[in-house]
C-alpha cells in the first residue's frame, strides 16, 4: 500500500517507485514460492492515518477471501500511521494466516526476528490505547466533577441546546407530574399501571437510522431509576461522590427528598417482608384464566398490605392478557387458610388431617 506523495500525476511518481521496489522484494523470494498477484492496491490521494481507503478495504476484502498470503509495502507507515489501527490490521492477518513484509525496514513476519519487531511494535500499541483511555477517564472524572454533561442520552426532561443542558418544559411537567403521583399513590407499581392509563410514556428518539426508540409505557426499572436520579435536583453522581451540575433543576428539593424517603421506607419494608415472612403460594397460585398469581406489597396511610396479584394485573398488561374473576387476594389470609391444612395436628388414631378446618 501507498501513501499520497507530490507529483503523483508525473509520467514516474512515486507509487511507481515503490511499486517497482515491491515488485523486486517479491521476485527475490521466487525460491520460497512467492508470485505476484496482478492488482495494484494503491491509495494515492488518501492519508495513511484512516483505513478508510478503497484499495486498501479492498486488499482486505481479497485477505478475508483467502486470495493473499503475504502483504508486501514499501514502509510500513504505507499501510497505516495509526498504531491502534495497524495492531487490528496484524490481528486480521493473523486470523486468515498472512504475513507482512516491509521492503525498507527489514520487517517481515515470515521469520523469528520479524514477529519479534511485530510484538515490540504491538506492545508500543497498546501502550498507547492505554494512555489514551487514561486520559479520557481522566477528562471525564474531571468534567462530572465541574457538573459538565459529557455525553450520552440526556435524563427525560432535557435536551441539548447550543452546546449546553437545557429544559424541555412539556417533558419536564411529565417529570414532576410522576414525582407527585409517585407520593399521592405510594407504590411504584401502582405508578406504573396509572401512568399506563393515562397513556405517560419514555421520550420517543429516531436514530439516525430512521429506527424509533423509546414512546413506550414506564417499566418498574426505568420509574426506579427516574425516581433516584439526582440530575432533576442539579446534581451530578459520579462513582458515588454528588456534585453541582450545570443543568437547571426541574424538581424542587422537598418534592424529591420526600420521594426518596418514601422509596427508601418502602425498600426497607420488602426487605424485611423478605427475610422474616416468605409467601407460601409464591410460583403454586393461578387465577381461573391460567395467569401466575405473583406475592406484591402496597403501603396505604402507613400500613403495609401483601397481596396475590394476576401477573398481568401486576405488570400493567391486563389489556392484552385479561385476568381471571379474581385477579387479586390478599396474601395473609390464604396463607394463614394454608398453614390450618397443612400444619393441623394430624389425629392419631386414624393418621388424617382434622377435616373441620375449611379448606383453602
Amino acid at each position: 500500500m501507498r501513501d499520497l506523495y507530490p507529483g503523483l500525476d508525473r509520467q514516474f511518481n512515486s507509487l511507481d517507485a515503490q511499486y517497482e521496489a515491491s515488485s523486486a522484494y517479491i521476485k527475490s523470494q521466487a525460491h520460497a514460492g512467492w508470485v505476484q498477484v496482478k492488482t495494484r492496491y494503491d491509495d494515492g490521494g488518501f492519508s495513511g492515518g484512516s483505513t478508510d481507503r478503497p484499495a486498501l478495504q479492498s486488499l482486505l476484502e481479497d485477505i478475508r477471501a483467502r486470495k493473499i498470503d503475504v502483504i508486501v509495502v514499501y514502509k510500513v507507515d504505507r499501510l497505516t500511521r495509526s498504531l491502534a489501527d495497524f495492531a487490528k490490521l496484524v490481528e486480521l492477518f493473523d486470523a486468515h494466516r498472512v504475513s507482512f513484509v516491509s521492503v525498507t525496514q527489514q520487517f517481515n513476519t515470515t521469520t523469528s526476528m520479524g514477529r519479534l519487531t511485530l510484538n515490540v511494535l504491538l506492545s508500543f500499541a497498546q501502550f498507547e490505547r492505554e494512555v489514551t483511555s487514561e486520559r479520557i477517564r481522566d477528562k471525564v472524572a474531571a468534567s462530572k466533577k465541574k457538573g459538565i454533561w459529557v455525553g450520552g442520552p440526556l435524563p427525560l426532561g432535557y435536551a441539548m441546546e447550543n452546546g449546553k443542558v437545557a429544559v424541555v418544559p412539556e417533558e419536564a411537567e411529565r417529570v414532576r407530574h410522576i414525582f407527585t403521583r409517585y407520593l399521592e399513590l405510594g407504590s411504584v407499581r401502582a405508578l406504573m399501571r396509572d401512568l399506563k392509563d393515562r397513556n405517560v410514556v419514555s421520550r420517543r428518539r429516531v436514530l439516525k437510522t430512521g429506527v424509533t426508540r423509546g414512546g413506550v409505557a414506564f417499566g418498574c426499572g426505568a420509574l426506579f431509576h427516574l425516581l433516584r436520579n439526582r440530575f432533576y435536583i442539579g446534581e451530578v453522581n459520579y462513582k458515588g461522590q454528588i456534585y453541582p451540575g450545570e443543568q437547571p433543576p426541574i424538581l424542587d428539593r422537598d418534592l424529591f427528598d420526600r420521594v426518596q424517603t418514601m422509596l427508601s421506607d418502602q425498600r426497607s419494608h420488602q426487605t424485611r417482608t423478605r427475610t422474616s415472612f416468605s409467601h407460601l403460594l409464591t410460583g403454586l397460585m393461578f387465577d381461573d384464566a391460567g395467569h401466575r398469581m405473583a406475592p406484591t406489597q402496597a403501603q396505604k396511610k402507613g400500613r403495609h398490605y401483601s397481596y396475590y396479584v394476576s401477573r398481568p394485573l401486576l405488570f400493567g398488561n391486563a389489556a392484552t392478557a385479561p385476568v381471571g374473576s379474581v385477579s387479586r387476594v390478599p396474601a395473609p389470609d390464604i396463607d394463614d387458610q394454608v398453614r390450618k391444612v397443612v400444619l393441623e395436628p394430624r389425629n392419631k388414631s386414624t393418621g388424617t388431617i382434622d377435616n373441620t378446618t375449611p379448606p383453602c
